[in-house]
């Protein structure tokens, strides 16, 4: 039997439309209006796209939208100076530093000088340890899209057996963190656990973020999980270059109960929660209730 597919593109627009809702509303009732900044240094062509698409869509919303762009040997005070600028702008409530940066610039230092309450990718360490102990935070994008899809198919997680297969700081850690908030069981796989495949195998849930292509094949899928594929990779497959997974989709898909595609599946909805961080950070800022549906 082939697993339901579960449509990130389509669910993607459905938070769009909740957070387009809620700034309706705050525009109405408040006169605020949500503002986001991206900061992109260099001229990083994948970057350059992605954060084309995140403007764009902010502004669909009904946000504000602003973007600066550096030239890529800016030096580090001067992000800096810019970071602590917006840090300061209260028309401004969510800050994104595009990665990577050039490498000249220190990332973490980067990263840890956005305020947390504008920390929109959820990547500040006092995030991070929010996340770890329970508390109210910014989350991870990516990981938030993938919870929410797993609460709209499953309802409740709680008991369920989870394996996260990548141990990033991205994804892999805060992915665990989240199911952990939802009462799984969680195991947190890498490429060299033993046993590989049959750890994965126990998962009645498998998030693959490790970033390789295909490396989960079928038969490492117990019958009738879920199986949340946040892989992007590029390879050539007949003479063409083609998106893949971290999952092989073909064979995973005749075991699965439910899997996401690529492309299509988690992609989409890493910017949907962006946008939705923006709006959450926003109501935190003017001691709102926040966004219903749209937070972890």
């Amino acid at each position: 039997m082939a697993a339901q597919i579960i449509d990130g593109k389509a669910f993607a627009a459905t938070v769009r439309e909740k957070v387009a809702g809620h700034v309706a509303r705050l525009k109405e009732e408040h006169n605020i209006t949500p503002g986001l900044a991206v900061v992109l240094v260099g001229e990083d062509p994948a970057s350059q796209v992605y954060v084309r698409s995140k403007g764009k869509q902010t502004v669909e919303v009904g946000m504000n939208s602003v973007e600066h762009k550096l030239d890529v040997d800016t030096s580090e005070a001067d992000l800096l100076a810019l970071v602590d600028q917006l840090n300061n702008d209260p028309a401004i409530h969510g800050i994104l530093v595009q990665l990577p940066l050039p490498k000249h610039l220190d990332e973490d230092l980067v990263i840890n000088s956005i305020s947390p309450a504008k920390d929109v990718d959820g990547f500040h360490i006092s995030n991070v340890g929010l996340l770890s102990t329970g508390q109210k935070s910014m989350v991870p994008c990516t990981p938030l899209g993938c919870l929410m899809m797993l609460r709209d198919h499953h309802g409740s997680l709680s008991g369920m057996n989870a394996v996260v297969v990548g141990r990033s700081n991205i994804v892999g850690k805060p992915m665990a963190q989240l199911l952990l908030g939802d009462s799984c069981t969680v195991t947190i796989a890498h490429s060299r656990t033993k046993d590989l495949p049959d750890v994965v195998r126990r998962a009645d849930i498998v998030v693959a973020a490790v970033g390789r292509p295909e490396m989960v094949p079928g038969d490492w899928i117990k019958e009738g999980a879920t199986v949340i594929d946040v892989g992007i990779n590029r390879i050539e497959r007949d003479g063409k270059n083609v998106l893949v997974g971290d999952v092989d989709f073909a064979s995973a898909s005749e075991r699965a109960g439910a899997i996401t595609p690529v492309p299509g599946g988690v992609g989409p909805m890493t910017i949907a929660c962006l946008l939705a961080n923006t709006v959450t950070a926003c109501c935190r800022a003017n001691g709102l209730a926040e966004p219903e549906g749209l937070t972890a």
